[in-house]
């Protein structure tokens, strides 16, 4: 019988490690993709649980599902000489294979930064409408969104000026969460920025700082 070189784990998250854990049992040695949204201690367990036999392959999908004129990105991280065979499979496809810096780990470690803010702003942005509509001016709220900029993610030296300013945001999240409470919404996001924005005390008006200082700030010792 045959066996494969190639198995790509695209599941539920929460169903990553059974995955991993029947392939192990085949005694499989070829090549392991994981490509599920799994953070990068999860993706190391399984690189475990598939070695010695195999080689892992950590992988991250990004973009809608492929079709027409739209593509999706699938970044791999490992072995270059396992990527070099995974990555003709899906040549002249509507999928794009790219490698990303470093070890198994970092590629989950890109999914997780990148659903952090994408799926947090979507829900944000359910709880901003739900708060406008209690008010009755979900219209304007409407209109004032277009009218801003939409690159947030993509601007990360935008990112000294938040900084600089916390100490003048932290306050008025702790309204908007008051806002919200009496209007019977959920307050968790509105304070969930207050606690980050603690670690940018020391930052108070040093709009130059360097954004390596910035980010380097996040870091639970820094406070």
């Amino acid at each position: 019988m045959e066996r494969s070189e190639i198995v790509l784990s695209i599941c539920p998250p929460q169903a990553a490690e059974d995955v991993a854990a029947a392939v192990a049992d085949s005694v499989f040695s070829g090549v392991y993709v994981d490509a599920n949204a799994i953070n990068p201690q999860r993706m190391q367990h399984i690189a475990e649980e598939i070695r010695p036999g195999a080689t892992v392959l950590d992988g991250a999908i990004f973009g809608p599902p492929p079709g027409g004129r739209r593509v999706a990105r699938l970044y791999l991280a490992g072995d270059a000489a396992a990527m070099d065979l995974v990555e003709p499979l899906f040549k002249d496809t509507a999928l794009h294979v790219r490698r990303a810096n470093g070890h198994v780990g970092s590629a989950s470690a890109l999914k997780m930064a990148f659903a952090s803010y994408q799926k947090a702003a979507r829900t944000l942005a359910g709880v901003a409408h739900a708060l406008a509509a209690a008010h009755g001016v979900g219209d304007e709220l409407t209109a004032e969104a277009e009218a801003m900029a939409s690159n947030i993610l993509s601007d990360p030296g935008y990112l000294p000026s938040v900084a600089a300013r916390a100490w003048r945001w932290a306050p008025e999240m702790q309204d908007i969460a008051d806002t919200l409470r009496a209007a019977d919404l959920p307050a968790d996001m509105a304070e969930a920025p207050v606690a980050v924005m603690s670690h940018w005390e020391g930052d108070k008006d040093q709009y130059d700082l360097p954004l390596a200082d910035v980010l380097a700030h996040l870091r639970s010792q820094s406070v």
